[in-house]
């Protein structure tokens, strides 16, 4: 028993500091982020395909202050925002500072609001608020923790002000290991328009991450979401995207890339679905002008149906 006690120190001991520390961190349990952002990846790689002509002018007024004017000019929308951001000077690192206040305006009186702020290291509260025609609609307030390996949410809402309906969100998320996420919502809705007065729907996550790739999944009495990332290099990425719903017995895959040139300064990304959608977005920054150029184009061979747009975001 000596000498084996003896042999497994001496070889301990080889250890270097450096490799102490890289094999503590490999086994260390980070906190996994919130629910919401389970998809995210897969979420950033899909393009968000437009219509018709967008214009964007971003004004920088001061370090904290910003505002943006946008015109859109499309079959289905067109008209003029003007949007303002507010970020605090409460920094915790290098890109993050609270509060963050955005806020976007049309001339018809369509309002969007939104309030986020991190009290503590640990909570962080968001307060969302929406006004059509001159008159509150829709309300949301949303409390988040972050602990050492999970984070836990509630987030309460109204979604429509003129009836009794309210709906009660709660999110936990778990790291189980340094490379599975587990987690769970529970989504009450009360209100007169609810059949029966009142619902719930639980529903499952989890999260498995591997050097250069991830897979996320919910799966609940609505449906399966299935997702997969991977960077297969430094300039691509591909996901591929499933979504089943169980009540209407349909499912649709997606699979979508990403790439990028960095010293062209351009990013293109497409996508491809099993309904025949066939999508795609390149943005072009011209330098040395604060110019971003944007092209759209979305087509359904099916349907016969083709979507074009062209944009210009300038500061």
């Amino acid at each position: 028993m000596g000498g084996i006690a003896s042999r497994y120190r001496v070889s301990n001991s080889a250890l270097s500091p450096t490799d102490i520390t890289n094999l503590e961190n490999a086994n260390k349990r980070n906190n996994p982020g919130t629910l919401d952002e389970l998809h995210k990846k897969t979420k950033e790689v899909m393009p968000v395909n437009f219509e018709g002509g967008k214009l964007m002018v971003n004004n920088g007024i001061s370090n904290h202050f910003q505002m943006s004017h946008t015109w859109t000019m499309s079959s289905q929308q067109t008209g003029y925002k003007l949007g303002a951001t507010y970020i605090g000077t409460k920094q915790l690192s290098p890109t993050e500072a609270f509060p963050v206040v955005l806020g976007e305006v049309d001339p018809s009186g369509n309002v969007n609001f939104n309030l986020i702020h991190q009290l503590t290291p640990e909570v962080r509260v968001k307060l969302a608020a929406q006004v059509q025609e001159c008159k509150l609609t829709a309300t949301q307030g949303t409390a988040e923790y972050k602990g050492p390996d999970y984070t836990l949410a509630l987030a309460l809402g109204k979604p429509d002000l003129s009836d009794s309906s309210s709906v009660l969100v709660g999110h936990y998320l778990q790291s189980v290991t340094p490379r599975l996420a587990l987690g769970a919502e529970l989504v009450y809705q009360a209100g007169a328009r609810v059949q029966g007065g009142e619902v719930a729907i639980a529903s499952a996550a989890m999260r498995y991450t591997m050097p250069g790739s991830e897979v996320s999944a919910t799966l609940g009495a609505a449906g399966l979401h299935l997702c997969y990332w991977a960077r297969a290099s430094e300039q691509l990425q591909v996901v591929a995207e499933l979504e089943t719903s169980l009540r209407g017995m349909e499912s649709v895959g997606s699979v979508g890339y990403q790439v990028e040139l960095p010293k062209a300064d351009l990013v293109f990304r497409g996508m491809v679905d099993s309904n025949w959608n066939i999508g795609a977005v390149l943005e072009k920054k011209l330098q040395p002008l604060p110019f971003t150029f944007a092209l759209s184009g979305m087509a359904n061979q099916a349907k016969q149906q083709f979507k074009f747009g062209c944009g210009l975001i300038i500061g």
